[in-house]
């Protein structure tokens, strides 16, 4: 028998939060949206606000929250370096004053909570591939520290929860994840490549090209969190959702500009501070406990999200 949830996704008019909503309703939920719109988008959810069992909340959760729900679908951050760099105090106060607002809901409701967390925790990998054993390498004082100490701290507080108050938690570890509603300007390498080469402007590699990362269709990586949330009780995570097929930047350049049919010329830039050289997931856990692994080769993902830009540039709409 079907069990009607009230489940709560902060973030959830973001790029992956509107992908889970999407899912959610799929499966028969109720599904309350919590979102400040800082880097989220009503358009992301707007098949969605007809819809009866769904409702778009505008909140901060750095503020608490009064609400009553079944489980929740912890979200909300800024996740690319432009936007969680262009205001990193918030991005901080969004990972350590944002999860104890959460973490304090759920143990109000005693219900279950996950916390999105990151690839990024590990930092620049010494370990290859990253295994959630790895305890990571992570610069506290860089630029991108808000983010990446911030999705640490987030972590440890949610295993301090589990430990003290005996809290239900799951810890997913998110790796490059992409897809339609990615936000056209957020500065990562999936988006800028496919904007540029729709625009017809130089793609931009930064180093040599040479660097690795493991790219995750947004259909996949949403399959893993429900999957995630049905693990049973005493199994918490952080498991690692990611894709395990490594690529080049530089063979991702020339993929998608295949895929446009794009003449494009390439342009190198200096590699930013602290950005990880390679980055792949080992999904061995993943695998043996939630029976889960990506399916979308990257070509077919990169079809489907070329699309979409394309449909957004030509509407006007584009950030």
């Amino acid at each position: 028998m079907h069990i009607r949830k009230r489940c709560a996704v902060t973030g959830g008019a973001g790029f992956l939060g509107s992908h889970l909503c999407e899912r959610l309703l799929k499966d028969g939920h109720d599904v309350l949206c919590i979102d400040n719109l800082y880097t989220g988008s009503k358009r992301n959810i707007v098949d969605l606000l007809n819809n009866p069992y769904f409702e778009l909340y505008r909140h901060d959760i750095t503020y608490p929250l009064y609400i009553e729900i079944d489980e929740i679908y912890n979200l909300a951050c800024p996740a690319s370096p432009i936007h969680y760099q262009n205001d990193p105090v918030q991005t901080t106060k969004v990972n350590v004053h944002g999860s104890i607002n959460m973490l304090g809901l759920a143990k109000r409701l005693k219900i279950k909570i996950m916390q999105a967390s990151t690839s990024e925790v590990y930092g620049n990998p010494i370990e290859h591939p990253q295994k959630e054993s790895y305890w990571g390498n992570v610069n506290p004082i860089g630029p991108r520290s808000c983010y990446d100490e911030g999705k640490r701290c987030a972590e440890t507080l949610f295993f301090d929860y589990h430990r003290q108050h005996n809290l239900n938690i799951k810890v997913a570890r998110i790796f490059n994840t992409y897809g339609p509603r990615m936000h056209p300007n957020d500065g990562r390498v999936v988006s800028n490549f496919i904007v540029q080469a729709l625009t017809g402007r130089p793609l931009t590699i930064y180093g040599d090209g040479s660097q690795t990362r493991s790219f995750c269709y947004a259909d996949d990586l949403i399959e893993g969190f429900i999957k995630l949330m049905g693990t049973p009780d005493g199994f918490t995570g952080p498991v690692n959702l990611g894709n395990p097929v490594e690529f080049t930047i530089m063979e991702l350049a020339e993929l998608v500009l295949g895929l446009t049919g794009s003449k494009s010329e390439l342009v190198r830039k200096p590699l930013p501070q602290d950005d990880p050289i390679m980055r792949k997931p080992d999904i061995s856990l993943a695998k043996e406990k939630l029976g889960w692994q990506p399916w979308t080769p990257l070509k077919e993902g990169l079809i489907k999200t070329i699309a979409y830009f394309d449909d957004l540039l030509r509407s006007g709409e584009s950030m």
